[in-house]
């Protein structure tokens, strides 16, 4: 008997003659049995890889079998696009048995929300804050909406664990599950992740240890090979030196074909569809400072044509189906590995295509970092999903959220509500001490309810700000006529200009016409050229990895990756080696006096390591410096013996970054911690504490330029 035997015979039936699939996957196969038995599962595939089905097909086996009624399913994504893309596919599924699936989350209506309270559907896609918003909300009786749920399907879960998103998501979970009376069964949809066991082990949350789980990836051979085969060839790294060269070769090659190209900015998405726009390439954008309807047209019709571009973010890596791809075109490297095995999962999908990916770099840091990358790509080197520690601040934000759920909590019971999920167990203690003691919460004969301070920072919009574990830098809505095109950074609207003022959106100049400052509207017509675009990225630590900075100086000391190299990029990369001869050093690191007496000592660490060796050695290096990924400014008199007698022992003694005022602030919910707290908090997260071991461990050579 086949894993397939066991699914109802109404799904069988519908997948064999309605699909017309003449078989299951391996994924969907193997998940059939554990999910049937209502285990907890990881289920591990490339894009594009049938995650969905694997998941769904047995769930609703038991929906039917189990006679299960009401919302019984949840299906949560990062990204609404992506829900509004699942939901065609689940209604069809879930109407083969008679049963529905709806839509909730912050652009679905009022009408079609009353709509699901009045008639709850069998499977509900959201998202993690659509959830909270229905915990709190008093239109929502949650006992009675959640009560028949058994089952929370997470997809992408390796974009939730990465983020507070995904503490905030554990909660919730914890919290649900404490509505249904029974525990939840969970379920993992993920793309090629270092650590799967690990991830899977935090995704089960309370229930760890309790329940049976396991990961299911039938592709993979081991946890440590990418599961996205490339023939030889089909990978090619190139250098082009600017946008407007990338502009030129993406539209000289592969004409007739649909090609994906990515960007890691809003801004260079809108640089890069303006350029091939006037080349007469046919162009479509997508990035997160679009309208929804934008996105969604630029979408649909890039699915529909044949010899077209779509200029994207990351929005568009996480499965949201845009048709069959031709190409895919990387501009300078992906924030990752694990992001570049999505990207090119896009491709080689239909029968005789191959999986393919162009890289263009426009510098030589872009170049060498995707050279970097693709090195550790075939190493079969993924990073490994870790959740920022010490999430403090989600702690505050749930106490707070939890006392709108329930309008009044025991102050000794509230702590029940996680399940004894650390951290939001009896350790959260001072949390809640400091929340009652500043007003956010108040206490009355042994109950803890809402306080004026809560109101009047997070009130607004029924305490909807209270819901996002995420600070937005603010923004104005652009619009031509009735028509939404976006939004924009206000940055733009308040800069001295000469002439008039014009912004770059959806790839096309727009000439400003009227500021409404107080609804923070920007209306605009539109214009032949000359439009800027800008994003602030906010106040989060950016920066690269040590493995991924590491990568990057071997491949200065001559590691190539075994991909297809142009003549370009074979001799910027020459160019790079000889400019590092004195920096890039395979055994260790190096001090290195320049010329003008600049002291540099070249880790090759990456940001969070430097940035822990910097406050390490606050004696030595200069605290004013802004955090770099490969090197630290160190005081102009440094010499042998101050070096030895600093570091002698630096290994043994590593102290996290100093953390900022204005870094704090971008730190949501920090004011509602103790300021000792908050300033821990992003300090552990900033640090890379083994990082900043390992480079005091290695030989130092001292060089003079």
């Amino acid at each position: 008997m086949t894993g397939a035997d066991l699914l109802h015979p109404v799904v069988l039936h519908h997948v064999v003659n309605s699909l017309q699939w003449p078989a299951l996957r391996p994924l969907q196969e193997a998940a059939i049995g554990p999910l049937l038995e209502g285990e907890d599962a990881l289920l591990l595939a490339p894009t594009a890889g049938g995650k969905t089905e694997a998941a769904m097909f047995p769930l609703l086996s038991r929906m039917a079998e189990e006679n299960w009624s009401g919302t019984s399913v949840l299906y949560v994504c990062p990204l609404k696009a992506l829900l509004n893309n699942l939901l065609p596919r689940l209604k069809t599924y879930t109407g083969w048995l008679g049963r529905r699936a709806a839509l909730w989350h912050g652009d679905v209506t009022m009408g079609q929300r009353r709509k699901i309270l009045r008639d709850r559907p069998d499977v509900l896609l959201t998202t993690p804050e659509s959830l909270e918003s229905m915990l709190v909300s008093a239109s929502v009786d949650h006992d009675e909406f959640f009560r028949g749920l058994r089952t929370v399907v997470v997809d992408e879960v390796h974009a939730f664990a990465g983020d507070d998103r995904g503490w905030h998501l554990l909660a919730v979970l914890e919290r649900l599950s404490r509505v249904t009376g029974r525990p939840v069964q969970r379920v993992g949809l993920s793309a090629t992740v270092g650590n799967p066991d690990v991830l899977l082990s935090w995704l089960q949350g309370s229930s760890r240890g309790q329940r049976p789980a396991r990961v299911l990836a039938p592709d993979v051979v081991s946890t440590a090979s990418p599961t996205v085969a490339v023939p030889p060839g089909q990978v090619e790294l190139d250098y082009v030196g600017s946008v407007h060269n990338a502009a030129t070769v993406i539209a000289a090659l592969h004409r007739g074909q649909k090609r994906l190209v990515f960007c890691e900015s809003r801004a260079l998405v809108e640089e890069l569809g303006q350029r091939l726009r006037a080349l007469d390439v046919t162009t479509f954008l997508s990035h997160a400072s679009l309208s929804v309807d934008e996105r969604r047209r630029a979408e649909e019709a890039f699915a529909q044509e044949r010899d077209c571009v779509i200029v994207a973010t990351s929005t568009l890596e996480l499965g949201i189906d845009v048709g069959d791809l031709d190409r895919v075109i990387q501009i300078n490297a992906p924030r990752s590995v694990a992001a570049f095995l999505q990207r090119i999962g896009r491709t080689g999908r239909r029968p005789g295509s191959s999986r393919n990916c162009l890289f263009l770099a426009l510098d030589g840091e872009g170049l060498l970092q995707a050279a970097a990358l693709l090195n550790l790509w075939q190493e079969g080197w993924v990073e490994a999903v870790v959740p920022p520690p010490e999430p403090r601040h989600i702690v505050a934000q749930q106490v707070l959220a939890l006392s709108l759920q329930q309008h009044r909590v025991g102050d000794q019971l509230w702590r029940e509500e996680w399940n004894g999920l650390s951290p939001f167990d009896g350790s959260a203690q001072v949390i809640v001490r400091h929340l009652v003691e500043h007003g956010y919460l108040d206490s009355d004969s042994g109950m803890l309810f809402i306080g004026p301070e809560a109101e009047v920072r997070f009130g607004r919009r029924h305490f909807m700000d209270m819901l996002a574990v995420f600070t937005a830098p603010p923004q104005f809505t652009v619009l031509s006529g009735r028509s939404e095109i976006g939004r924009t950074d206000p940055a733009l609207l308040t800069a001295k200009v000469q002439g008039p003022r014009l912004l770059l959106l959806g790839g096309r100049s727009w000439r400003v016409t009227h500021i409404d400052w107080t609804r923070r509207r920007c209306f605009v017509e539109p214009a032949d050229g000359g439009g800027k675009a800008l994003w602030m990225t906010g106040a989060s630590p950016q920066g690269l990895s040590y493995p991924m900075v590491r990568a990057m100086r071997d491949v200065l000391v001559g590691s190539d990756p075994k991909v297809a190299l142009t003549d370009r990029a074979t001799k910027r990369l020459a160019a790079l080696r000889d400019e590092a001869t004195a920096t890039a050093y395979p055994g260790g690191s190096v001090v290195v006096r320049d010329r003008e007496g600049e002291v540099r000592w070249w880790t090759w660490a990456g940001f969070r390591a430097n940035a822990t060796l910097i406050a390490t050695l606050s004696d030595l290096a200069d605290p004013t410096q802004r955090y770099d990924d490969a090197s630290i400014r160190l005081r102009s008199d440094l010499d042998r013996e101050m070096w030895r007698v600093a570091t002698a022992d630096a290994d043994q003694r590593i102290c996290l970054p100093d953390v900022t005022e204005k870094a704090l602030a971008g730190l949501k919910f920090s004011a509602a911690l103790p300021p000792r707290l908050a300033a821990a908090t992003l300090a552990t997260r900033l640090a890379d504490v083994e990082g900043a071991a390992a480079v005091l461990r290695e030989p130092v050579r001292f060089a003079y330029l």
